[in-house]
């Protein structure tokens, strides 16, 4: 039946809109992620620290506070087929991998300059993190060694493996609006694609493989066939910049954040907006949980109890059930 999936969505919504927060840190948390089985969210911050809570039932459970980095953690990332490992980027010029069986870093990775973007390779041999200097390092996740280092003559803001492993996107932070589109692992420039007229922020490939999804400083979201490369359509329901994006477990949903005062959630196969999450600030991650309709955010809040000019540092979760 037409329509079934966002009006099943829309309905489930209805009785799960609830928004708990989690106390995760003294400072703005830059990111949070899931583990590969949804038991575990991470969370990094800029008070230097990495913080992982276990999701139990319908509430999360702070586990551990991760100590080490010497400058603000801004992206993090767990690996994509061992639910015990993540790793984090960090201001400090050093990146961390750490180990939740033992609560420890199981090793640190000298860079050459302040961390600000990493992400896993899909088949979890290979770690790349770029830096302020637009320099992308590659490092090999069982050795911890660097395996190749690019320098980028424009500025790189988020960076990403398709899917299949075998390319590797970069967005362009220049005012041209491109995506760069590199072989992999060899690393030779095939495509750069026109995306947007203004800076390409974040970029996420759908768990399907069918699509990936840009955000752009023009506030526009365009979501992008994988094999054709031609872009589907468009989301326009934001008035800000797109800084975060996530993909639902099904690839069916699409979340998108701004300094708008909400998230945006998305029907991919025709664009409707199902639903949104009102925020009282801005919000600069989102993250669907790897196999339910939940989704871990956090924003730029103030801790308005005490102190205003002090940020809150709390974790974030919509979908939760209105009885619970």
């Amino acid at each position: 039946m037409a329509g079934s999936y966002l009006e099943q969505q829309q309905a489930h919504f209805r009785n799960h809109n609830r928004v708990k927060e989690f106390v995760a840190h003294g400072a703005k948390v830059h990111s949070v992620a899931w583990s590969c089985d949804g038991k575990r969210l991470a969370s990094g911050s800029f008070d230097k620290t990495a913080s992982v809570f276990v999701l139990e039932k319908d509430r999360m459970v702070k586990e551990i506070n991760y100590r080490g980095h010497g400058d603000s953690v801004d992206q993090l990332c767990w690996h994509p087929l061992n639910p015990d490992m993540f790793v984090t980027a960090s201001g400090d010029k050093t990146i961390r991998i750490w180990d939740v069986r033992n609560n420890k870093c199981a090793a640190t990775v000298n860079t050459k300059g302040e961390n600000i973007n990493i992400c896993w390779s899909p088949d979890g041999h290979t770690i790349a993190v770029g830096n302020k200097e637009d320099v992308v390092t590659f490092i090999d996740a069982r050795t911890y060694r660097s395996k190749a280092e690019e320098q980028f003559k424009f500025e790189v803001n988020e960076i990403s493996w398709n899917n299949d492993n075998d390319l590797f996107f970069l967005t362009n932070g220049n005012g041209n609006g491109c995506i760069s589109i590199l072989t992999y692992p060899e690393l030779k420039s095939i495509h750069s694609v026109n995306a947007h007229p203004s800076n390409c922020i974040c970029i996420k490939f759908d768990p399907t493989g069918k699509y990936f999804a840009v955000g752009s400083a023009d506030a526009l979201v365009s979501l992008w066939d994988i094999r054709e490369l031609v872009c589907v359509r468009c989301l326009s329901r934001l008035d800000w910049p797109v800084r975060t994006l996530s993909f639902s477990y099904d690839g069916k949903m699409l979340a998108s954040a701004s300094e708008d005062h909400f998230i945006d959630i998305a029907e991919v196969e025709t664009g409707e907006k199902l639903w949104e999450v009102h925020c009282e600030s801005p919000t600069f991650t989102v993250a669907w949980h790897p196999k339910r309709p939940l989704l871990a955010f956090a924003c730029d809040d103030k801790d308005g109890k005490y102190d205003n000019s002090r940020d809150a540092g709390t974790v974030k979760l919509f979908g939760l059930s209105n009885d619970s």
